[in-house]
């Protein structure tokens, strides 16, 4: 089997070294790639938005399947052109896909569904948001409907801090036409937690929970990012939670989107709060999560390609998956200023080292190869995973790796899986 891999990140490359995993894989390819995934993988030098050279290239090649990692291309209607040229094409329709392009279409469908979620209104001005605001008393989150790169939601403390973000997204438009639609949504205070679900559309089989840090420093303070670490399973999901939330979550949004015509398959994230009452609905992502991908693969054991198959060809009901018992951290290393303004094509070193480590992995996300070098290529560069015996011992594993790490201006959160920690 020919299989081509879209994306550039540390999930990319996660997502690859699993694949290439499988004994159905006779060749693996990615587009555009990164210097780790270099490694293990064919790289084709397409952005993973252009999505009529990767689809020509598909077809030219005859990819017997491709894995869509990034949010962009699906949001884009990769898979409607890839499925219309023939192809098998593991992701949700660009229709589907709107349940994270558009923050809007995600919350009206929650509420027509009854998944519990924040309580929210939404605005397409900025001054009926800020009078809204004024209105307002306590904690509150901005977010702005469309792609922000994780970026796009903003809890604010103060009326001040909301009025700042709903300029900065509509009238400076920071994130484009992201802002041109705002939720405000009340602002629930617990612990999150991430549960991927794969789905063919009617019936669905979750992945190992996993909590993300999302937050630049430690303490869970500063701007949001991507994500700068992660850790599973995730302890605040035991088993009554994990059937919650396929109940009241899960079921209801895939079956709500059946009923309005749409049939979602492929990968659902399901960002959630988790209080007393129960898990609540804070975001859909269309796709595999990053971080968590790469604490969550390395524990699932079942050929990852055949999980992938049986959602592409509506047969999820008959997936069976077993998991590694040991817990999984990792630690992402982001260039300085991230995630703001940073420079790129630092020379890494240490990479060598990891080639001897047991149970660490090393995934690339914003690294290139250049004179036979390894150097920095974006805000998130590498992210050090380690698989032990409970989550103390995987994250002193994580952190030793960690040291053999260096580069210029290298940033890393020093306390991913403190809340694991907490609850031991």
């Amino acid at each position: 089997m020919r299989v081509l891999v879209i994306g550039s990140g540390g999930r990319e490359h996660a997502l690859a070294w699993k694949i290439k995993q499988s004994p159905l894989v006779d060749k693996l390819f990615c587009a555009p790639g990164n210097g780790g995934i270099s490694q293990i993988a064919e790289c084709v030098d397409i952005k993973s938005d252009d999505i009529a050279s990767l689809t020509a290239f598909a077809v030219r090649n005859k990819m017997d399947l491709t894995v869509v990692g990034p949010e962009a291309p699906l949001s884009g209607g990769i898979v409607d052109k890839f499925c219309a040229n023939g192809l098998r094409v593991f992701g949700p329709s660009k229709e589907a896909a709107r349940l994270e392009s558009s923050k809007v279409f995600m919350k009206e469908l929650a509420k027509k569904y009854g998944i519990p979620t924040a309580k929210f209104e939404v605005f397409t001005d900025s001054e009926g948001a800020k009078k809204y605001i004024k209105g307002l008393k306590g904690k509150f989150v901005v977010k702005a409907d469309g792609l922000a790169a994780g970026k796009g939601v903003v809890v604010c403390s103060s009326k001040d801090e909301g009025i700042a973000a709903v300029e900065a997204m509509m009238e400076r438009k920071i994130f484009k036409d992201a802002g041109k639609k705002v939720v405000i949504e009340e602002c629930l205070e617990a612990e999150e937690a991430s549960i991927i679900v794969v789905t063919d559309g009617k019936d669905a089989v979750p992945l190992a929970s996993a909590q993300d840090h999302k937050r630049i420093f430690d303490g869970d303070k500063g701007p949001n990012t991507g994500g700068m670490g992660a850790y599973s399973p995730a302890p605040v999901v035991p088993e009554a939670i994990m059937d919650a939330v396929m109940k009241d979550i899960i079921k209801p949004a895939i079956e709500g989107l059946r009923k309005e015509g749409i049939k979602y398959t492929g990968a659902l994230y399901a960002g959630l709060m988790i209080d007393g009452s129960g898990p609540k609905l804070l975001e859909f992502n269309c796709r595999f999560g990053d971080p968590e991908t790469q604490v969550i693969l390395p524990r699932l054991k079942s050929d990852f390609v055949e999980l992938i198959e049986a959602s592409v060809d509506d047969e999820i009901d008959i997936a069976s998956l077993e998991w590694d018992e040991r817990p999984c951290v990792s630690v992402v290393l982001s260039s300085g200023g991230y995630p703001g303004e940073y420079k790129t094509g630092f020379e890494i070193d240490g990479l060598d080292a990891f080639e001897k480590m047991k149970d660490v992995y090393l995934f690339h996300a914003g690294t290139k190869t250049a004179d036979g070098k390894t150097v920095t290529a974006g805000g998130r560069v590498l992210n050090v995973t380690a698989l032990g015996s409970d989550i103390k011992d995987a994250i002193d594993k994580c952190y030793n790796a960690v040291n053999f790490i260096e580069f210029e201006g290298m940033h890393f959160r020093r306390d991913i899986g403190y809340r694991a920690l907490n609850r031991r």
